[in-house]
């Protein structure tokens, strides 16, 4: 039943944050004030695209491990990317963000990445 329960957890992460990818592609100026730092209106496409196409690759990557590798590569590679949302708690903190946004998003993120990579290496 726990593996049920990690598999299912991380194919949720894995969707989501394509979800979250796509989105900074298609609606970029929303999407960064839903990140915590409001994008310039008119100077930060390219670096939003960036963040968009990093998260989409994240995804299937993470899916893709899953499917092909199983849950332990799964797990190794999430444990890796919770560095991800630990870094993005740091940008939304120096760049004017508030702490509700840095923690309540962010760093959440980070530790259900964690228990999930925890629970897909454990079982």
């Amino acid at each position: 039943m726990l593996i049920a329960v990690a598999y299912g957890m991380a194919v949720l992460l894995g969707l989501a944050i394509i979800v979250i990818g796509v989105r900074f592609l298609v609606v970029p100026g929303s999407s960064a004030a839903a990140f915590g730092v409001p994008a310039k209106k008119d100077g930060d496409a390219a670096y939003l695209a960036v963040k968009g196409v990093r998260d989409i690759t994240c995804g299937v990557t993470g899916l893709v491990l899953l499917a092909l590798a199983g849950g332990h590569a799964a797990g190794l590679f999430m444990l890796a990317a919770t560095l991800i949302p630990l870094g993005d708690t740091v940008i939304v903190l120096r760049h004017g963000g508030t702490k509700a946004m840095a923690f309540g998003v962010h760093s959440a993120t980070a530790v259900v990445m964690l228990a999930v990579a925890v629970l897909l290496l454990t079982t």
